[in-house]
């Protein structure tokens, strides 16, 4: 579907099995003509590369070595997504110095990895319901001069910055040359360009900064039952996914073309 609408690559979700897994599926889409990049999260409390725990630090920090791994196999140009904190798991306050520092560590050792491989990262910022470590766009900029690694960058997720940002604009603005993957994702989810958001003034900034990287449409469905609940998704976003590939493409195409 996704090469019948015109579609340059596709996003692959990095949540679990092996590199070979991953080598399997490069081959199946090489042979359908897409490229590729991939998002990825931190899932567990035990394996949280920012703890000050040896141990609980040490699996976090081999997880994201598995997704590097993984991503070297897919064949991925980007590595996006929340690998920072673990998603859900909150402490009651903002992320302290101590546990920026550790993750700034981890996630420049692991961009050093990826740009071995000759890959971007783009961590994630989250609305403030899902995570306490990265939030808005001011955080993200502060954070990713901490990391301080020139493959290191940021996902800028609409639907997040939608919840945290006074403007969009200005945030696209303050990350300029920071963004490497641009996630295109509604107010409630669905199809672009159909609910709330103010796609025309975030094309318009993203352009303004000579952005060159991976648009995204992200929407979420039930496809998927454990993505799904983890992203409260309990009812219909989009009538089929004829509907939301087709009509996803020509928004954001058009979107770019007008900027």
């Amino acid at each position: 579907m996704a090469v019948d609408h015109g579609y340059d690559g596709v996003e692959i979700p990095v949540l679990e099995g092996t590199p070979n897994d991953y080598g399997q599926l490069a081959r199946k889409l090489d042979d359908l003509g897409l490229q590729r990049t991939c998002t990825a999260i931190t899932p567990r409390a035990d394996a949280d590369p920012t703890s000050n725990d040896p141990d609980i630090r040490s699996r976090g920090i081999a997880h994201l070595d598995w997704i590097v791994d993984c991503a070297t196999a897919l064949g991925a140009q980007t590595v996006g997504g929340p690998f920072h904190a673990p998603i859900g798991c909150f402490t009651g306050t903002g992320p302290t110095h101590d546990e920026w520092q550790r993750g700034a560590e981890a996630h420049h050792n692991m961009a050093e990895r990826a740009a071995r491989q000759g890959m971007r990262l783009a961590l994630e910022p989250l609305n403030r319901f899902e995570t306490h470590f990265l939030n808005t766009a001011e955080q993200a900029l502060r954070y990713t001069q901490t990391v301080d690694h020139p493959a290191f960058g940021i996902m800028y997720d609409t639907f997040h910055a939608h919840i945290e940002e006074k403007s969009q604009p200005e945030a696209i603005k303050a990350l300029s040359g920071h963004i490497n993957v641009l996630h295109v994702s509604e107010n409630d989810r669905g199809i672009p360009g159909t609910g709330q958001i103010d796609f025309d003034a975030i094309f318009r900034a993203v352009k303004q900064t000579g952005f060159d990287g991976w648009i995204v449409m992200e929407a979420f469905g039930a496809g998927v039952p454990e993505l799904a609940a983890a992203t409260r998704i309990w009812r219909p976003m989009f009538e089929s996914h004829e509907k939301l590939f087709h009509d996803g493409a020509t928004f954001i195409r058009q979107q770019w073309t007008r900027a």
